[in-house]
């Protein structure tokens, strides 16, 4: 550790390294062996003297939920202003984390419930999720999944995996499989390689996604070596997790250029936290870096209500006010979709400003982002085609054998022609138990 304190001191004063310490900067195992884990060692690199009772505080957050930093990403922070600084706020514990609120969770997303077989997490028709590890280049303060961080039983066995991935076999609906953790990127090349072998040989798996926010915390990680096992699937998409523009460095940089240059489609999370990226400004800035980049934004998380959270969360309206700040005034492709991971596994809502002022039976009035308000009239002569799921007696060209089998739920039930449903009924209604007396 006294050797990564001299590397990351250097680097943080921006002095000329040698070729050597360059080379052991550059080395992610190297990284990974020198993560900052303790107050004392943060003291040394940042050159501060953290008062006992803030010491104390800290420490205190240590034992419930364990801090692990890269010196790399330790290297960004601003020395100079460190606790205003947002890789600060996002690396290093604050006493806040301790206060639970009434409505945080252990488990705000149902993961665990919406489990069939351990490891695999499905919620959605046609997708599942599946933990290959919980082993992070980082703890992230803000980590929906606090629960699992420091795990012992962190990379599952074979037989675990091969359980999961048995469940997908047997789920011919399945075609989009996400492999979460933890970050899949921290296990071994060669052990990442046989999860995908295994997933890519079930024929009804069109999609393969990973999450990682190694690009982010730990970039050395994607290696040529890396790269070469990702090349030899033709189905991969990845979605990373930049949450501020200081994030984006020439080494980030360096690691999207690899993966986009094979042809991997690529993805940004961002977590809406206070006092780190709450501002129509920072956002903006963040969206045009990441689109450089050719990485696109794709979701904007409202922060869940997971443990210790609850100083990270931020009002919905600056969230929308953000959406409203990016739409017209920027390229559409560079706007995420702003969404709340409802709380007790609903699934991710999307929020947005209200585009659609009003309609009537033969037309809509609209906004546009300057507050322009405008009309599209619906067409006099459109006939709607009741659909009965006889696609071989269908209009529409494209034989859909598969719609002929799926079932609709919830609302799309409500709308389609061919299902029956005309209400949805809450559970427990207390008129239904009136009515039951």
């Amino acid at each position: 550790m006294r050797e990564a304190l001299k590397i990351i001191k250097t680097r943080t004063k921006e002095e000329k390294l040698s070729n050597n310490h360059n080379e052991t900067w550059r080395d992610w195992k190297w990284q990974v062996k020198n993560t900052i884990k303790n107050v004392d060692d943060v003291e040394k690199i940042l050159e501060i003297r953290l008062d006992e009772k803030k010491k104390k505080q800290i420490e205190q957050t240590l034992e419930k939920f364990p801090m692990a930093v890269t010196p790399y990403y330790l290297s960004l922070i601003d020395f100079d202003n460190y606790e205003k600084d947002p890789i600060f706020k996002q690396a290093f514990p604050d006493i806040r984390e301790l206060s639970i609120s009434k409505c945080d969770m252990e488990d705000p997303l149902n993961e665990d419930k919406d489990s069939p077989v351990e490891g695999v997490t499905h919620r959605y028709p046609d997708r599942v999720l599946l933990h290959v590890s919980n082993v992070c280049a980082m703890y992230c303060r803000h980590c929906t999944r606090k629960r699992k961080v420091g795990d012992i039983s962190s990379i599952p066995s074979k037989s675990e995996i091969l359980k999961g991935i048995d469940y997908i076999r047997n789920n011919k609906n399945i075609r989009d499989v996400l492999l979460s953790g933890g970050d899949p990127f921290m296990l071994s090349d060669e052990y990442l390689e046989w999860i995908l072998d295994e997933v890519s040989k079930i024929k009804h798996v069109e999609v393969i996604r990973i999450g990682t926010r190694t690009p982010v915390v730990l970039p050395y990680r994607i290696t040529d070596k890396l790269v070469n096992v990702l090349k030899k699937y033709d189905n991969i998409w990845i979605n990373t997790h930049f949450n501020h523009p200081r994030e984006i460095t020439k080494d980030s940089r360096i690691a999207l250029k690899k993966l986009s240059s094979i042809g991997i489609p690529l993805g940004n999370q961002t977590v809406l936290l206070a006092d780190v990226n709450d501002c129509p400004g920072i956002m903006k800035k963040l969206v045009h870096e990441l689109v450089k980049n050719k990485v696109r934004p794709y979701y904007l998380y409202q922060c869940d209500l997971s443990e210790g959270l609850e100083h990270f969360r931020t009002n919905i309206g600056i969230g929308i006010e953000i959406i409203e700040s990016l739409r017209g005034h920027t390229s559409g492709f560079a706007i995420p979709t702003y969404v709340i991971d409802a709380p007790g596994g609903g699934g991710k809502i999307p929020v947005m400003p209200n585009y659609l002022i009003s309609w009537s039976t033969n037309k809509v009035v609209l906004r546009n982002y300057e507050g322009l308000i405008t009309t599209y009239k619906f067409p006099d002569n459109y006939e709607h085609t009741s659909c009965d799921l006889k696609c071989d007696k269908c209009d529409l060209t494209l034989d859909l054998e598969k719609h002929k089998k799926e079932h609709t739920d919830g609302v799309a039930s409500l709308l389609s022609d061919h299902d029956s449903s005309f209400t949805i009924v809450p559970k427990n209604l207390d008129r239904e138990e009136r009515n039951r007396c």
